[in-house]
């Protein structure tokens, strides 16, 4: 893409609202779903490798590997918000497992930033 078509997105502002309004409806940061852990009102699911979720998760998450999130959809209820996190930005699983939920209907938002995010930024307690 050409530095002028950059440009010309940029200086778009109904994209930039498009845009921005997806990416708010679809993902939340640490405090957000904090703030909604507290309120019982939304399911977490951690799709990192199993040994990592024992190290450490974030609480109330629930333990559901990406390798095993299609096979297990049906412990999920269609009617809860569900919010996905992995490792870090650089990870997709949760944006892949985002996706799988939604294709299957599912409510789903995913965590910015992921466990790193929630753990060393934010500095918000986890279990194990």
């Amino acid at each position: 893409m050409t530095d002028e078509k950059i440009q010309e997105i940029r200086n778009n502002a109904e994209k930039a609202e498009k845009y921005f309004s997806k990416k708010l409806a679809f993902t939340l940061g640490p405090v957000e779903l904090k703030e909604l852990s507290d309120e019982g009102s939304v399911k977490i699911i951690d799709v990192r490798n199993r040994a990592d979720y024992e190290i450490g998760h974030i609480p109330l998450a629930i333990s559901m590997p990406y390798d095993e999130l299609e096979s297990r959809l049906n412990e999920l209820n269609k009617e809860d918000l569900h919010v996905i996190y992995c490792y870090n930005n650089y990870c997709h699983l949760g944006a892949r497992a985002a996706l799988v939920l939604a294709r299957n209907t599912y409510t789903v938002m995913e965590l910015s930033g992921g466990f790193k995010v929630w753990t060393e930024e934010f500095r918000f307690a986890t279990e194990s």
